[in-house]
């Protein structure tokens, strides 16, 4: 059975060096016959903001390419998440469209008598590709990769995926294009082994 591989552009640009990645890893995917489909957060149209939050047996209703999202999520066995580091987390449409769809029932379920919730993305692993204006070693270093914490632990770890991983882009003002074609190599090479 092929592998199924979703890739979601969180950056709000089509012409970034994020879908440059994407495109990279996509080539990568390509040479090994896996299924592999992309998700362009910037052209669904859906309300950003979660405003009534997470009320208990209230049905929240999604939009039409949010349905559409979470199908391609379940039909995923990987995806791959590009998105920019903007003031120390993602752009506000990528973190609107995580709100929106990872939701009771369908990314986790509760269940009386129990502190954990079940996870119900188990069985899918995830790959972060993130680029920054930060030098590498002072976003690992002094901001200690805080984001990443909080997405493995808080956010994608709680709903199931695993293994997740990152990928780090950066000082991308002082990058030379002979640095970012290295980059897309080994994103293509990543590509190329489905990780």
């Amino acid at each position: 059975m092929k592998t199924n591989i979703l890739l979601i552009l969180g950056h709000p640009s089509e012409n970034s060096f994020c879908n440059a990645l994407l495109d990279a890893y996509r080539k990568g995917v390509e040479s090994t016959g896996a299924n592999c489909t992309t998700l362009y957060i910037s052209k669904l149209d859906f309300n950003v903001n979660l405003s009534e939050g997470y009320k208990a047996n209230e049905p929240l209703p999604l939009e039409k390419d949010l349905i559409n999202a979470q199908e391609l999520i379940k039909w995923a066995d990987h995806v791959v998440l590009s998105y920019p580091n903007w003031w120390g987390f993602m752009p506000a449409i990528t973190k609107g469209f995580i709100d929106r769809i990872l939701l009771p029932d369908f990314a986790f379920k509760h269940h009386s008598g129990k502190i954990f919730p079940e996870k119900l993305l188990k069985g899918k692993s995830l790959r972060l590709l993130v680029t920054m204006d930060t030098p590498k070693w002072w976003f690992y270093l002094i901001y200690r990769a805080s984001q990443y914490q909080i997405l493995k632990n808080i956010v994608f770890g709680y709903v199931g995926f695993d293994p997740i991983k990152f990928s780090t882009f950066g000082f991308m003002r002082k990058s030379t294009e002979n640095q970012r074609s290295k980059w897309l190599k080994k994103v293509e090479q990543l590509g190329k082994k489905l990780k």
